[in-house]
């Protein structure tokens, strides 16, 4: 008797907003700097990485994480600047990994210093973190085809919640997409392969909602 394949539960669509809070730690040098790195929650570090996604962008900001961007404006430090832009959180495991590094690049640059590096009372760095709220848009598919016509309608919010947010949610560390596909067996190996295979570090929302919904109807045209 042939035994009947388990049930794949429909993917839910839920959208997020990502509230600010403070954790109360604010640094106006280099050393201080180093120093909150080591005590920060976690939390606050993703926030600095990531949050800038679901913020409001009223220019094109020079370096891609808050950190290099406050050496920069701040400490007037663009070597420093650019190290820290060049730390990239996809490259790490865990987000602790992400501060070791972060650590070790500050001390290296105290280390080439003469003097700590200043910036203004009116330029200290004040540490953040995110609260994620997340809200059920009813929306649901029990076949991963129905996605194709729906993904390049999602809100960013949406994009930000299974593509940003799940990394830290799913076991693999991918997106919320590729852990649902996966309950199908081998049948999508090769859209997962491509969805965790995209670094969403370097784009925006839109680009990364214009990326996913392009693989999904990529692999369904080939597939047809």
């Amino acid at each position: 008797m042939k035994t009947a394949a388990p049930a794949i539960s429909p993917f839910e669509v839920r959208d997020c907003a990502l509230i600010t809070l403070s954790t109360g730690i604010k640094v106006q040098n280099l050393k201080e700097f180093r120093d909150a790195l080591e005590k920060i929650p976690l939390a606050s570090i993703g926030h600095h990485f990531w949050g800038r996604l679901l913020r409001p962008q009223f220019d094109e900001p020079e370096y891609n994480n808050d950190f290099a961007s406050w050496a920069y404006r701040g400490l007037h430090d663009k070597t420093l600047a650019e190290r820290l832009s060049m730390t990239l959180p996809t490259d790490f495991d865990s987000l602790e990994q992400l501060r070791l590094e972060l650590v070790d690049t500050v001390e290296q640059r105290l280390d080439e210093s003469e003097m700590i590096p200043w910036a203004r009372a009116d330029q200290q760095f004040y540490f953040l973190h995110s609260q994620i709220v997340v809200f059920d848009t009813g929306l649901r598919f029990d076949d991963p085809v129905d996605l194709v016509s729906y993904l390049p309608t999602l809100s960013t919010g949406c994009i930000y919640y299974h593509f940003i947010d799940a990394r830290s949610r799913t076991e693999q560390r991918c997106d919320d997409f590729s852990a649902w596909l996966a309950g199908f067996g081998g049948r999508y190996r090769g859209l997962i392969e491509r969805l965790c295979g995209f670094d969403p570090y370097f784009s925006s929302l839109e680009e990364i909602r214009a990326h996913v919904a392009s693989l999904f109807q990529t692999f369904f045209e080939e597939q047809s």
